[in-house]
């Protein structure tokens, strides 16, 4: 059965503690300031792991938007006093590839109206908007997303990124094969864009292989 890749966002007050059962998944900090024993995570900072983690929220509390892959019917519940988690998007990865694989997290980031030419990736994921808009164009179908807004990519299936006339940048986690351990995973599909000056920007947080693998 495939795994499900799910998105939540954590909202901790000040000095909640926030108790994560083991799962393979990162965590990126929105606003705010949570630590992890002697180490701290401040707004844009980020932390991957496969165990279980305790986060302790600063005086300041902390919003989190945090990636797991799971289980299709196990979702990785958050406890504590002081956090309210909210799922924003799950998705079964039914395109995942094959053999040893990594969890990717990074950044992408447009100027204003810049574009990402039809292309694909070697894995699917999901991605979630920081800051300005953004036009996805997929499977004939158009869909708009401003800051916060969330959705999936399957991988192989030919996407179109329209930015907005402002700043542009979503954060994002992919399931990739490992032998894309600090490498591009994209793949334009026209042959006339690939020489083209590409106007986005990359940012990787987190190349972190798997413990498991795919099998089909």
């Amino acid at each position: 059965m495939a795994p499900t890749l799910r998105l939540y966002e954590d909202i901790l007050t000040n000095d909640a503690v926030a108790e994560y059962p083991a799962a393979p998944r990162m965590i990126f900090v929105v606003h705010g300031a949570v630590s992890l024993r002697e180490r701290n995570l401040r707004d844009e900072e980020t932390l991957a792991s496969e165990h279980a983690l305790t986060l302790t929220a600063a005086k300041s509390g902390a919003t989190l938007w945090r990636w797991d892959l799971t289980g299709e019917a196990g979702a990785a519940s958050v406890a504590g006093a002081g956090v309210v988690s909210r799922e924003k998007l799950a998705a079964r990865l039914d395109t995942l590839p094959a053999g040893a694989l990594l969890l990717r997290g990074d950044s992408v980031a447009f100027p204003p109206g810049g574009c990402a030419y039809r292309h694909r990736h070697q894995g699917p994921g999901i991605r979630c908007l920081s800051e300005g808009g953004i036009r996805i164009d997929t499977h004939g179908q158009s869909t708009s997303y401003g800051p916060g807004g969330a959705w999936y990519e399957t991988g192989p299936d030919g996407v179109f990124a329209q930015a907005a006339d402002r700043p542009t940048r979503f954060i994002r986690v992919m399931i990739l094969p490992r032998a894309y351990l600090g490498k591009s995973s994209v793949e334009y599909l026209n042959e006339e864009d690939k020489a083209k000056p590409k106007s986005q920007s990359y940012k990787i947080f987190v190349d972190m292989p798997l413990a498991f693998e795919a099998s089909r």
